[in-house]
Formats: C-alpha cells, structure tokens, sequence
C-alpha cells in the first residue's frame, strides 16, 4: 500500500488474531490477517463437534465474512512460511504449494501452537489430535465408525478392540471428550445397534499426572475424577505413553515398573502442545529465546526483545507464566491494537497486563466445572456458567441461537444431530487445495561465511 498508513500484518485468525483486526478496524492503520484455513474457529468447543453434537458451521466462521464492515482490513488465505526481519517481510505459502510475500511495518504473531507428540510425531497416524476443523471431522470419523465396523464384527477380542476408546492427556480436552465418548454410547447410540451393546464401550484416560484437571483447585479436580467413574470412565494416572500403533497403546508408569499394552482401536491425543514451525522460524531468525515448546521470550509489552516492531501473542508468549488460554489471546490481541492506537498518538506503549477470567470444564450433561477467582462451581451451576461463558465468545449471532437450539435439543433428547462422517472416495481425484499435499516447508541451511 502506498498511502503511507501503518502496514500491520497478523498471522493467525484465532482469538487473538481475530480480536486484534477486529479492535483495528476503522483505525488509521492497513490491516492484513493471514490464515491458514481463513475462517475462525472457537477451539474450546471442537469437541463437540467431534463428537456428534454440533456442526463445524456452528463452532466457525469465514474470516472474510467476519471483519467485512472493516475496510481497513484484509484478509488473506496462506500459511506463513519465512520471515525476513530487515526488509520487513513474510513469506507465504498458499495450499497449492506456491508461494507469495507481503510487506509489514508492524508484524502480529498469533499463529498458535499444534499438537505436540513429544518427539514422536509417528504417533499421529494412529493418534489424531484436537485443534482445528479437519482433527474434529477425523476424530468424529473414528468415533462413530468404530462403533459401526464392531456392529459388524462377532463377540469377541477383535470387537473389544473397536469398542475401547483411549486418549492421551487428563486435561480439558481429555476430560471433555472422555466424558462426551461415554455419554454418547450411554445416551445417543444406546438403543440404535442389534449386535452390539454401545454402553459396553470402554473410555481409558490417561495422564502422566497424578490427577485429571491438575490447573483446577484441588476440590474441583477431585470432582471432576469422581464425574468420570460415575459415567464409567476408566482412569490410569502416572504413566506416560511410549507406543501408539493401528491395534491399541502401550503406557509405561512414571515411577518405574512394566509397560502396560491395552488395545484400542481408537486412540485420541490431547497430551501436549508445541509451537507452530513459523513461530520456530520467528525465533531463529530474530534470534529470540523460546523454551522446549517453542514459546517465545518477550517484553513487558509482548514486543520480541530488539525488534519493537514484532508482537507475540497467546499461546506463544514465552513470559509470566502465561496460559494457554483463549482469554489470554483475546486480551493480547486488544493490548497490541491499544499499543499500535499509542504509537499513533505518540504515547508511549503500556505493558500487557493478563486478567484471569476463570476455567471452565464440560464433562457431561449436567455436569461442568467453573471456577474463577473465588468462585468455583461444580454440576448444574458450573454446566449453566459453562455455557454461558461459551456462548458469549462464539462469533456471529447466528451461531450462537443455534448452539444454544442444538444444546437445549441434546438435553430435552438424546440425539446427535450431526454424526455424519466421510470415508473419501477411491475414485475420485484427490483434492488439489491440502496442505498435506504441500509437504514440510524446508529451508536452506546457513552459509557459514568461514
């Protein structure tokens, strides 16, 4: 742009991302925010669309269609690839593997983390994780296929294997979908099958931890355990996993002793997180300190140290400790377009200052977790705050009067309303637009000039 306003770029549509463009917008400033997928996606609720109860419109929305009213922004499909801090440009990659450059004056990092598989990335192919659209839609496939092929199948050990759901991880997202698995073949599939008995289903969690929800009061994470096995959750803390592969898991106890094999045909990951390999690029060539998970050092004002010029926000944020929460990025995203409205003022830039808005945790119908501050509510009062709290950051109205239709359906019925899964096609051609068809970005190596 050649209007001499401010070249802000964005990479990430999360929360974070999201909140900054939007609190830009109608400022003297020239937003662009790039994405990968170009549609926002509310993260704390992938869950349920993985397992059957909401659709993937209801939990996101185009990026394009969101900040529309917003002329000063742009936004842009593509993955951000390269940095190249003195010219003041990224280079991105679109999904047909080509790629494109785009020049800034201020740079917003909000790409977000990924699953972390802790340098056992093979364990993916067996394994799905739980952070965008395409691991829902997978896990849902898994979910509701495995019950479909055991229907088929005569008693016996080939049919348990079907039926037994492990997952990896006794946070959040562990115990979210831990709880949804067990409730779904208690309630929605329990009278729908001739052959087989979906409340036999097994659901085993595990955790390297001493207990479930350990960034909960003790009180509440010793609820939630109690939730679990009263729904038939089978719960193995202190181990950690060192096998994932097509018939089941291997898990090995913290403390010393022998491995434990359990078969399970379905294996679902939510035990960690890592930065995104843009992030890591970031880092290496601003030649900022990250630690094991690739979070990023940075200043009181979320600045990369020597370069006032490059935000880090959400989950990134290598500093005091911060979660990896949506409020977090939320927060960040509006402290960075403060920071830029200072910079246009003249005023010096505030430091970032992280609210705690509380926890939440959903487990069944019923049943949630809620604590913030002082206040930490458990069954019907923490499931009614649960929910609340969820609708309130869902974007578009329309999705939010429809979650809250789909919600009230689930409690009055036992349906799911959305439990349509995709097998693909053998002959039809595969899709041009993937990113797994880009392959692994690569870069040269540095020339040491000796």
């Amino acid at each position: 742009m050649s209007n001499g306003r401010t070249k802000v770029l964005i990479i990430g549509g999360g929360f974070g991302g999201l909140f900054c463009a939007r609190s830009l917008g109608g400022d003297d400033v020239d937003v662009t925010l790039l994405d990968r997928a170009a549609c926002h996606v509310f993260q704390p609720l992938l869950y349920q669309c993985a397992t059957g109860t909401l659709s993937i419109g209801q939990i996101s929305r185009s990026l394009r269609e969101e900040l529309a009213r917003h002329r000063n922004v742009t936004t842009l499909l593509g993955e951000a690839v390269d940095l190249d801090a003195d010219a003041r440009r990224v280079t991105a990659r679109r999904p047909d593997a080509s790629t494109f450059e785009l020049d800034y004056d201020v740079l917003v990092v909000a790409a977000g983390m990924r699953q972390s598989y802790f340098g056992r990335d093979d364990f993916a192919k067996w394994a799905p994780g739980m952070k965008t659209l395409d691991d829902a839609l997978t896990i849902r496939r898994r979910l509701f296929a495995a019950f479909e092929i055991a229907e088929t199948l005569a008693p016996g050990p080939e049919r348990d294997g079907w039926l037994t759901f492990a997952i990896a991880g006794g946070g959040p997202t562990g115990v979210e979908l831990a709880g949804q698995i067990r409730e779904m073949a208690t309630r929605a599939l329990a009278n729908e099958f001739h052959s087989i008995e979906p409340e036999d289903a097994r659901v085993l969690l595990f955790d390297g931890g001493q207990c479930v929800l350990d960034s909960f009061a003790p009180g509440l994470a010793a609820k939630a355990a109690t939730i679990l096995e009263d729904l038939g959750v089978e719960m193995h803390m202190g181990v950690h996993v060192t096998d994932v592969r097509r018939e089941g898991i291997t898990v090995t106890p913290k403390a010393g002793g022998p491995s434990e094999d359990h078969a399970a045909r379905t294996v679902l990951w939510t035990a960690g997180v890592e930065a995104v390999p843009f992030a890591r690029r970031v880092a290496d060539k601003l030649g900022a300190t990250s630690d094991h998970a690739g979070r990023i050092a940075v200043e009181a004002d979320l600045t990369v140290p020597g370069h006032d010029e490059i935000f880090v926000i959400g989950d990134l944020v290598g500093r005091d400790h911060l979660p990896g929460v949506a409020e977090n990025a939320m927060q960040g995203g509006l402290h960075v377009a403060s920071c830029l409205r200072r910079d246009l003022k003249g005023k010096p830039r505030k430091p970032f200052r992280y609210r705690d808005l509380g926890s939440a945790a959903y487990i069944s119908r019923g049943h949630a977790l809620l604590q913030a501050g002082p206040v930490k509510l458990t069954g019907v009062l923490g499931w009614l705050g649960w929910g609340f709290i969820h609708i309130a950051f869902l974007t578009g109205v329309q999705n939010r009067v429809s979650t809250v239709a789909t919600w009230l359906s689930t409690i009055a019925r036992a349906r799911r309303t959305d439990r349509t899964f995709m097998l693909g096609s053998g002959t039809s051609p595969e899709q041009p637009y993937t990113w797994a068809a880009c392959g692994p970005v690569t870069h040269p190596r540095a020339v040491d000039p000796a």
